[in-house]
């Protein structure tokens, strides 16, 4: 059968989604294609609403298709998760909604409905859908802060590490084929192995990771800022393939709002780890993300927060407004906050960051940094790739650079920096 997949919301949810394509390699055809798939498999977010709006559309778009050659159409994934009996009865077109806690299963759920045996469910037989020389390894899965605003502990459970032995074996196994940037991700990854080892273990798995033949950047994400101590930012600094890039959501600045999002430390214990970071490293990347109009976010809060990203100086930041979800604690609150005051708050601490972020950027005037080719424009022949300050997640810009040699994609170059965008850095390629 031709089966056509699509993934929605995060990496860690593509990671979910690329093991369930392992499931079905050798068995059936997998198509890039909707309309020549026989079933879609689509995995879904239910995070926030707009992400919850998408999966809705997704499903209801891809049901189309049933009209003419799709014969099966799967829904899996958080959504599924989180709403599965209100999407059985609403979504009759839909032959199968499989939930996250049905995965050990899901092997015999979609034989069922598909006819052929499957593969169990596991992250050896992962079939990556991107680039091959870039991968993501989920190193646990669930969350255990509670922060008020969140639904993943509701969807995905509390915080559960991967043992270090098997997270290393899927590592080298990524690295034999071919796999030359691992970034590692959970919803807290300073968190891994508390609940294995009794000890915040990161850097342990980091210094096994780092011995690995073939890897030659891994990358961290999902950095909770008050378990990023001194001790793991010195241990960083030994491996060489492990990057300077610190992926901290904060959320916000306000130490009484933090209280209320149920997160842990103060703005002023990030600042302090944000100095020990850059005395650290000559050009650390420091991302953030937060939220905007939270309930009960008055416009000294937001000023509070506008002056620490002035002072902070993330080199990437990301900000949405908050999305009130369902049996959440802050669903509930008092002082919820109109749709246009958010916004209108979400446009001007955007606006301050795209000019820090081009400060940011001029400073690599003149530097060479080390990229790894991506692709190149078809008009113009620039070739595009990422240093070690662009996550692959499409949000941390390129580095856009002319070369005078045919340059191979998934190759690393040298990079000498001409101009910078807010967003971009412009080069040329050196020897």
């Amino acid at each position: 059968m031709k089966v056509g997949f699509i993934s929605l919301g995060c990496s860690k949810n593509l990671v979910d989604s690329e093991n369930i394509m392992g499931m079905f390699r050798g068995v059936h055809e997998i198509v890039n294609d909707p309309k020549e798939a026989e079933a879609i498999v689509i995995n879904t977010c239910g995070f926030i609403e707009s992400a919850k709006t998408e999966a809705i559309n997704t499903i209801l778009e891809m049901a189309e298709y049933k009209k003419a050659n799709l014969k099966k159409l799967i829904v899996v994934g958080c959504l599924a998760q989180r709403y599965k009996d209100e999407l059985e009865a609403e979504i009759p077109e839909v032959d199968a909604f499989v939930s996250i806690k049905e995965y050990p299963h899901l092997h015999e759920i979609l034989e069922y409905h598909l006819g052929e045996p499957l593969k169990v469910y596991n992250k050896n037989e992962r079939l990556l859908s991107s680039k091959p020389y870039t991968a993501y390894m989920k190193i646990a899965e669930g969350c255990s802060n509670c922060c008020t605003f969140c639904a993943i502990p509701l969807i995905r459970g509390g915080n559960v590490s991967y043992p270090k032995a098997d997270l290393v074996e899927q590592a080298k196994t990524l690295a034999k084929s071919g796999v030359k940037e691992l970034v590692l991700i959970a919803q807290d990854t300073t968190k891994y192995g508390l609940d294995l080892y009794g000890k915040l273990s990161l850097l342990d798995l980091l210094q096994e990771l780092n011995t690995i033949d073939g890897l030659h950047w891994i990358r961290i994400l999902y950095m909770y800022p008050d378990e990023i101590e001194d001790s793991l930012i010195d241990g960083m600094k030994q491996l060489d393939k492990v990057i300077p890039y610190f992926d901290i959501p904060m959320q916000h600045a306000n130490n009484e709002l933090l209280k209320q999002m149920n997160r842990r430390g103060t703005k002023e214990a990030v600042m302090n780890t944000i100095s020990k970071i850059r005395e650290t490293w000559k050009h650390p990347t420091l991302r953030t993300t937060f939220i905007v109009g939270f309930p009960g976010e008055s416009d000294s809060d937001f000023e509070e927060l506008c002056q620490f990203v002035k002072d902070a100086r993330w080199d990437r930041m990301g900000a949405f407004t908050y999305s009130p979800e369902e049996d959440t604690k802050a669903y509930d609150m008092d002082h919820q906050i109109d749709d246009a005051t958010a916004q209108a708050r979400l446009d001007q601490l955007m606006r301050l960051q795209k000019d820090i972020a081009l400060e940011n950027n001029r400073a690599f005037i003149g530097e060479r940094v080390e990229v790894l080719v991506e692709s190149q424009e078809g008009l113009t022949g620039k070739y595009r790739g990422r240093s070690k300050m662009n996550a692959p997640d499409e949000v941390d810009g390129l580095v856009i650079f002319t070369s005078d040699e045919v340059l191979s994609f998934g190759s690393f170059v040298t990079v000498e920096i001409t101009d910078a965008l807010p967003y971009d850095l412009i080069g040329k390629h050196v020897q």
